[in-house]
């Protein structure tokens, strides 16, 4: 890619995520990746406010009649911006099948646990750390992987695990993989598009999340292009 890739970010909430990718990416004219566009499942959230403060484009998907209708919008949209590379942060929809064929490589998504263990349709957001935790597992972590026709089976690209404690909530358990996610995803993004291939990773960070149970994340992160 000439220039930096340009990113649509397709989000179903908060944005969090999204804020960290409009953080790392847009806050400099130097980087690999910009975000030019988010394209939310629903309006009112919270992401399109994140857009709008930053004036990044956004545009909100429509009820449809069925999926062939679903995926020229989004075509659409996704060709008038010029869009290279599409992260998933938190969007809950999936991704029509042509849209899947015209971006193939080219699509990421974030999940909060270690692929491919509790993944798959209805695995989003807290319900993802309530199974965690039901099954007595005692590491979770984010996974970053390429999106295919199916939920969560696409080709893992990172992953960075974290300790689940035994006094962990839903809650709490939710709140410490965010914080490992919005360092990843980024940087994630940047090794897709071809940037260096050692990011590095705040330590305080890596001695914050993993209290010495599990290694840092440089010594045990996993990053195949």
């Amino acid at each position: 890619m000439s220039g930096h890739a340009r990113l649509a970010v397709f989000a179903s909430g908060g944005g969090t995520n999204l804020q960290a990718l409009l953080d790392y990416f847009n806050r400099s004219s130097a980087g690999v990746a910009r975000v030019e566009l988010v394209v939310a499942s629903r309006p009112g959230i919270g992401a399109l406010a994140r857009s709008e403060a930053v004036g990044v484009a956004s545009w909100v998907l429509a009820p449809t009649r069925g999926p062939e209708e679903a995926a020229k919008g989004l075509l659409d949209v996704l060709e008038h911006h010029r869009i290279d590379v599409i992260a998933l942060a938190g969007y809950i929809k999936l991704i029509p099948a042509r849209v899947v064929d015209r971006f193939r490589g080219r699509i990421m998504n974030i999940h909060p646990a270690l692929l491919p263990a509790f993944g798959g349709p209805g695995m989003y957001g807290m319900r993802v750390h309530q199974a965690v935790l039901a099954a007595g597992t005692r590491v979770s972590g984010a996974t970053v992987h390429l999106v295919d026709e199916r939920y969560d089976r696409g080709s893992i690209l990172a992953q960075w695990p974290v300790p689940v404690f035994a006094a962990d909530t839903p809650e709490s358990l939710a709140a410490r993989v965010l914080r490992v996610e919005h360092v990843l995803y980024p940087m994630a993004v940047e090794e897709l598009v071809g940037a260096s291939g050692n990011p590095s990773v705040p330590s305080e960070l890596a001695f914050d999340l993993l209290h010495g149970e599990v290694p840092p994340y440089e010594s045990v992160h996993r990053l195949v292009r």
